[in-house]
């Protein structure tokens, strides 16, 4: 019995598909259009656009379990005029119509990756997000995400199929983009960075390859069944302390220099960048303990060989 992959052309399902080839596990390997960047995977089928009527049935024959990693995902730039309408659209309508589908199928258990922002958008200073915290999501994603892990719970509840949501951070590693492959870039090119005084948040990060690690530990780990996972490298870092250790990472020290981070703050409100800074500011922990506790599970790869690979898996 197979396990179906949505989403797997993606970043994340790019990496599920080569670690399961490479352990020899059965898989198949949906994407949306076989246009797109192909997910390397033998058994890959397009199934179009991922809503509420997406015609599931072939992808779901002989599969016992559904991976699903297709999302969309959060937007820096914005174009729709109402966010929130795109992101149920395929994040809460597309999910449960292929849990449906799924449990009539006769999958046994459903894996969702969902996200951290559903638990909210910070923390307070040594105060970790749980699995156990009530969600508190504060953008449309984050409420997408949530409305689909509530339906998928109804789902289990009405029809006995197993579901195991994952709430990862941010993800870094081979091919990261967006802001972290930015800070790597700075780095790399020596430019100075107003942050050697940001010492004093902490932030959990987890790389590719643990998320993967889990995501294959969650495909039939009996303790997993009907189980809410947060997941992260184990070890959080300040924003001073990340930056320092990417220049590890490359044998190039980072340059930064001493800020008040009161006053990058206020600097970035002021630019209407505020978002931005507290992300660079703020803390965002998560406890992991309870998935260690009830999987035996503990992140294979460290924050700096996870930084390594980051680094040298950049795109030119």
């Amino acid at each position: 019995m197979s396990t179906l992959v949505t989403g797997a052309n993606g970043y994340l399902g790019n990496a599920l598909c080569s670690r399961a080839a490479a352990e020899g596990l059965p898989l198949r390997a949906c994407v949306r259009t076989a246009m797109k960047k192909s997910s390397g995977a033998a058994n890959e089928m397009a199934v179009g656009a991922i809503d509420g009527a997406t015609d599931w049935a072939p992808a779901l024959n002989g599969c016992a379990t559904v991976m699903h990693l297709a999302a969309r995902v959060h937007v820096m730039a914005e174009r729709a005029s109402n966010p929130l309408v795109e992101f149920r659209r395929v994040n809460v309508d597309g999910t449960l119509n292929l849990g449906r589908q799924a449990a009539a199928a006769g999958v046994r258990r459903f894996v969702f990756v969902s996200s951290v922002k559903v638990n909210g958008e910070s923390t307070a200073a040594d105060h970790a997000f749980s699995a156990a915290d009530v969600p508190a999501p504060q953008d449309p994603y984050g409420i997408s995400k949530m409305e689909a892990e509530q339906g998928l719970r109804q789902i289990a509840a009405e029809t006995g199929m197993e579901v195991v949501i994952v709430r990862p951070p941010l993800v870094y590693g081979p091919g990261v983009k967006a802001n972290f492959a930015a800070l790597i870039r700075a780095v790399q090119r020596g430019v100075p960075l107003p942050l050697a005084s940001v010492t004093h948040n902490r932030r959990s990060f987890v790389a590719l390859d643990n998320l993967v690690d889990l995501l294959i530990t969650c495909i039939d780990h009996p303790a997993a069944a009907n189980q809410t996972f947060l997941v992260s490298d184990g070890e959080d870092l300040s924003t001073t302390d990340l930056l320092r250790r990417l220049g590890q990472a490359m044998n190039k020290p980072a340059r930064l220099i001493p800020v008040p981070p009161s006053l990058l703050q206020l600097g970035a409100n002021l630019l209407g960048k505020g978002d931005m800074a507290q992300r660079l500011l703020g803390n965002l922990q998560v406890d992991i303990s309870h998935t260690r506790q009830t999987l035996g599970w503990t992140p294979p790869v460290s924050v700096d060989e996870g930084l390594r690979r980051a680094v040298a898996g950049l795109a030119p």
